[in-house]
C-alpha cells in the first residue's frame, strides 16, 4: 500500500478524533448545565442534607474535577486525558472511572456486535448474490424476498416485536438479561448454554434488522456485474458455473460492499447499543441508559466519545483492508 495514502488516512483519523473530542468538551459547557449541581441536587432531595452542605460539596467536587480552573486549562487537561483514554470519573459510581465502566461492559458489546455484524454481512451478501445470479434455481432466489421485506424495520422495532411474540406471548426465549437470575457465572456447559440462550433474541433483532439492506445492495451489484466483459469471457472459456460465481461474480461484487460496511459501521454500532439497552444486556448500551437516568454526565460524554473514536478507528481499518482485496487500489 502507498505510504502516502496511509499517512493521509492516519492524519484524517487524528483530525476526526480531535474534532469529536472538542465537540464533546464544548457542547455541554455551552448548554449552561452544571452536571455536579444537577447530580448532587438530586441526591439532596432524597438524602435530606442542608443547602449549605450542598454548596460545600459542589465546591469541593468542582475543585477535585478541575472545573474551577479557566476553560482553556480544562481543555488542554481534557485533551491530555483523552490521549491516555482517561474519560474522568463517574458521578453515579464515584470513585470508579468511566474507563473502568467501559472496560467492564465492552466485552458484552463486542461479542454481540462482532457476531451479528459478520452474520448479517455474510448472509445478506450471499443471498443477494444468489438472488441476482441468473443460473441460480428459482427457490434459491426466492429465499431473499422475506429478508428484503424486513429492510424497512429498524433493529429496535424488530427487537420489540421479538420480545413481545417470542419472549412474552410464546415464552420460547428469555425476555432479557445476560443470563438467568440467580445463576453464578462459571466456565460450565450449562452456564454457556444459558448465556447463549439469552443472546438469541438481541442477536436476531440485529441480524434481521440489517440483513435485508445487504441483500438489496448486493443484488444490485450482482445485476450490474452480469454484463461485464470478464464475466462474459469466463463464460465463453467454458468455466463451470460455480467457479464463475465464486471467482468472477461474487468476488468483484463484494468490493463495493466492503466500502458499504465501513459507511454502515456507525449505524450498526448505534443499533447494537440501543438493542442492548432494550434487552438489558450489561454492555455499553445499558451503561449509557443508566448514566442518562442518573444524570451521570461524565459517563455519558465518555461513552459517546469512546463510541465515536471506536467507529473512526474501525472505518480506517476497513479502508486499509480494501487495497488488500482490490489490487487496483493497492497499485494506484
Amino acid at each position: 500500500m502507498n505510504l502516502k495514502l496511509v499517512a493521509k488516512r492516519l492524519i484524517f483519523l487524528v483530525v476526526v478524533i480531535w474534532a469529536a473530542s472538542t465537540i464533546v468538551f464544548f457542547i455541554p459547557r455551552l448548554s449552561g448545565r452544571n452536571a455536579l449541581r444537577e447530580r448532587f441536587g438530586e441526591l439532596a432531595r432524597t438524602g435530606g442534607f442542608s443547602p449549605a452542605d450542598l454548596e460545600k460539596i459542589i465546591a469541593s467536587m468542582q475543585q477535585q474535577f478541575g472545573l474551577d480552573r479557566p476553560l482553556y486549562e480544562q481543555y488542554w487537561t481534557y485533551l491530555g486525558n483523552i490521549l491516555r483514554l482517561d474519560f474522568g470519573y463517574s458521578l453515579y459510581r464515584y470513585p470508579t472511572t468511566v474507563t473502568e465502566l467501559i472496560a467492564q461492559s465492552l466485552p458484552w458489546t463486542i461479542g454481540l456486535l462482532l457476531v451479528t455484524t459478520i452474520l448479517a454481512f455474510v448472509i445478506g451478501n450471499l443471498l443477494g448474490a444468489v438472488a441476482a445470479w441468473p443460473r441460480a434455481p428459482g427457490w434459491m432466489r426466492g429465499i431473499a424476498t422475506p429478508f428484503i421485506l424486513l429492510t424497512g424495520v429498524p433493529p429496535v422495532i424488530m427487537g420489540i416485536l421479538l420480545l413481545f411474540f417470542v419472549g412474552f406471548r410464546w415464552k420460547l426465549l428469555p425476555l432479557g438479561g445476560a443470563y438467568s437470575v440467580g445463576t453464578v457465572p462459571t466456565f460450565s456447559i450449562g452456564f454457556i448454554l444459558d448465556l447463549l440462550k439469552h443472546q438469541i433474541l438481541p442477536g436476531l433483532a440485529l441480524v434481521l434488522g440489517s440483513v435485508g439492506g445487504w441483500v438489496l445492495s448486493m443484488r444490485g451489484m450482482g445485476v450490474t456485474i452480469q454484463g461485464e466483459d470478464y464475466v462474459n469471457f469466463a463464460e465463453h472459456k467454458g468455466l463451470t458455473g460455480g467457479r464463475i460465481f465464486r471467482d468472477y461474480y461474487l468476488r468483484n461484487a463484494m468490493l463495493p460492499q466492503i466500502t458499504g460496511l465501513a459507511l454502515a459501521l456507525g449505524s450498526v454500532v448505534t443499533s447494537a447499543i440501543i438493542v442492548e439497552g432494550l434487552f438489558g444486556l450489561p454492555g455499553i448500551g445499558t451503561m449509557l441508559n443508566l448514566a442518562i437516568r442518573s444524570n451521570d454526565f461524565p459517563t455519558i460524554y465518555g461513552i459517546v466519545l469512546f463510541i465515536t473514536i471506536a467507529v473512526a478507528v474501525l472505518m480506517t481499518a476497513v479502508e486499509f483492508l480494501y487495497p488488500l482485496l482490490d489490487p487496483r487500489v493497492r497499485n494506484s
